[in-house]
C-alpha cells in the first residue's frame, strides 16, 4: 500500500500561466521526491494601469511518502 501527501504551492510569472505552472512544478520536484501530479486549483492575474502585470497559479502537488 502506498500513501501520498498533497501540498499547496503558489507561483507567479510575468510571462504566462504556463510559465508559472512550470516554475511551481520545477520547484516542487527540486525539493520533493516522488512527485506524481499537480492540480491547478486557482489562476489569477494582477493588473496595473489596465494591463496584466503578472500571472499567479495555486497548485496542489501530490507526492508519495517514503516507507
Amino acid at each position: 500500500m502506498s500513501i501520498a501527501r498533497v501540498t499547496e504551492l503558489s507561483a507567479t510569472s510575468e510571462t504566462s500561466f504556463e510559465d508559472a505552472i512550470n516554475e511551481a512544478v520545477a520547484r516542487a520536484t527540486k525539493t520533493l521526491r516522488g512527485v506524481e501530479g499537480a492540480w491547478v486549483k486557482d489562476m489569477n492575474v494582477s493588473i496595473e494601469d489596465g494591463k496584466i502585470k503578472g500571472y499567479r497559479v495555486n497548485l496542489e502537488v501530490t507526492f508519495q511518502l517514503e516507507d
